[in-house]
């Protein structure tokens, strides 16, 4: 039941205390969270930004309608997506396979070459879609990690994606910028933190068969 008190305990953070920073050795599970979160087909279409520099951070709070958690977090994490998913990417993905399991090509090549044909076949937009889906996991990866460490979180989609492109360069590096989710710990006074978890009833939220 620790893990269910964790999740009761966390919340939207609404107001960071700027002056905690969260110590490496959390940054380092969250980044191996990130990391270890499953994806579609194992293929980890994403890549992940950890921001730790106040002016970078006041410039995105710009870009993220003046919310001053991205200003006043410890760090701001930016959860990206490939902008090219292809052969190339997926036969990567193969080779890690094989480096890492010593799985035979012979017994690889059927899958690899059945998803790098189904991926060729599917219109960039798709593939958008399907790679953000992902996004969506590894976000709540990252916030259950969070609630279990007593790591503070707010995760955002209310930011302006080309601006922060624009910000970080994210050209440079064939990413697009999808989730965003400050982390760090509560201020004392964030008002927030006291009210009761609004929720569906479980019996209206779940069906047993």
């Amino acid at each position: 039941m620790e893990s269910i008190k964790a999740l009761k305990w966390r919340y939207a953070t609404k107001k960071f205390d700027p002056e905690q920073i969260l110590p490496p050795k959390k940054i380092e599970i969250l980044k191996k969270a990130f990391n270890l979160t499953a994806t579609s087909y194992g293929l980890q279409p994403l890549k992940m930004l950890v921001i730790q520099n106040k002016d970078l951070q006041a410039e995105l709070k710009e870009a993220s309608y003046g919310q001053k958690q991205i200003s006043t977090a410890s760090h701001v994490l930016v959860i990206c997506i490939e902008k090219e998913i292809g052969k190339s990417f997926i036969e990567n993905y193969f080779r890690y396979v094989q480096d890492i399991r010593k799985t035979p090509d012979d017994v690889l090549h059927p899958f690899r070459e059945s998803l790098i044909g189904d991926f060729e076949k599917k219109p960039s937009g798709e593939i958008r879609i399907w790679a953000t889906h992902q996004a969506y996991l590894v976000l709540g990866t990252l916030m259950s990690i969070c609630a279990v460490e007593g790591i503070d979180s707010c995760p955002m989609e209310g930011f302006e994606p080309e601006k922060y492109d624009q910000i970080l360069k994210l050209d440079d590096h064939n990413l697009q910028s999808v989730l965003v989710l400050p982390v760090g710990y509560r201020a004392k006074d964030d008002f927030f933190a006291e009210l009761k978890k609004v929720r569906r009833p479980l019996e209206e939220t779940v069906i047993e068969f």
